[in-house]
């Protein structure tokens, strides 16, 4: 049965549920939410587009759902945020079957009530060409506790959570044509936002500056050089680097500093905080310090060092 608008609506709206920060929904002409005089609103967007960040060949309906929606609480999570509502507007081409919308919107809405998030509108449209997702998600953080790109300062160590290039790795594979077990490259398929290890950050003070590994940890470390002033030194040996396939091989250094989507979490802390190597049941990782010189440097394991640029995503770029 071909797609109409309303039926669409009336599915998802089915679906997606409520929490108590939402007070109206889907089904007026704005949602309403309610956000307490001592928190403040963090609001962030993402578009997920096909043939961009993914495709219906490499990635199953509810993959694509669940990689849209981690995008936007990976951004709340880096802010030691706690997300409230998800907007969604889904464009759609007309011989898109219906089963596909139903596993998008399984995989979406299965990673919402994980972290007890409401589907609280959007839009929906006809598209020409291909799918386009764009999320927009909305989140609170108490008043003046946002964890910020620009806190950082020379003397500063620098850390990142879990393992990366992960999700690189299995972008390598697929674009070589060989066959990928989902299994075997988790972070690439079924991605998890560092949601409490970002709240546990901002609640103990700890992070002066954070910033999700959306892009790659060469791209997105520069983009907090470039808010705070700073520059920074790395350590390439202290870079945890993911494991991957059966065999869990560590990927190669090239896909833990460039790679992006891993949705870590890369922050600075100050010169003498005591940082645990675990946090919410997350592995924590020293990677190096935060300089005065306005450039990144990549020390190798006898301390040569190389200037480092950000290779990571970025678009518009052959």
């Amino acid at each position: 049965m071909p797609l109409t608008e309303k039926a669409l609506i009336s599915r998802i709206r089915r679906v997606a549920g409520r929490r108590a920060g939402v007070i109206t929904g889907i089904g007026d002409d704005c949602a309403v939410l309610r956000i307490s005089l001592d928190h403040e609103v963090l609001v962030t967007t993402d578009f997920a587009l096909e043939g961009i960040h993914f495709r219906r060949e490499w990635h199953a309906p509810d993959v694509v759902g669940r990689r849209c929606l981690t995008r936007g609480l990976s951004d709340i999570a880096a802010m030691g945020g706690e997300p409230v509502a998800v907007f969604l507007s889904l464009a759609l081409p007309r011989e898109i079957p219906q089963g596909w919308v139903n596993r998008f919107m399984k995989g979406l809405l299965a990673l919402a009530k994980e972290f007890k998030v409401t589907l609280a509108g959007g839009d929906t449209a006809e598209s020409p060409d291909g799918i386009l997702a764009d999320m927009v998600v909305v989140g609170s953080v108490p008043k003046g506790k946002a964890v910020l790109r620009t806190g950082a300062r020379p003397g500063d160590s620098i850390y990142v959570t879990g393992e990366l290039g992960g999700s690189s790795a299995a972008l390598t594979e697929l674009f070589a044509g060989r066959r990928v077990r989902p299994a075997d490259f988790a972070r690439h398929f079924r991605p998890v936002p560092r949601m409490e290890v970002g709240r546990a950050l901002r609640e103990k003070g700890l992070a002066s500056a954070m910033i999700d590994l959306s892009d790659g940890l060469s791209t997105d470390l520069a983009h907090i050089c470039e808010e705070s002033g700073t520059g920074a030194e790395i350590l390439a040996p202290a870079i945890p680097r993911a494991g991957v396939g059966r065999e869990r091989t560590a990927v190669d250094l090239s896909h833990a500093l460039h790679g992006g989507e891993d949705y870590e979490l890369l922050f600075a802390a100050a010169r003498g905080t005591r940082i645990p190597n675990r946090i919410a049941g997350v592995a924590v990782t020293r990677i190096g310090h935060m300089t005065r010189r306005t450039h990144i440097v990549l020390l190798n394991e006898n301390g040569i060092g190389i200037q480092l640029e950000p290779e990571g995503w970025q678009h518009f770029r052959k």
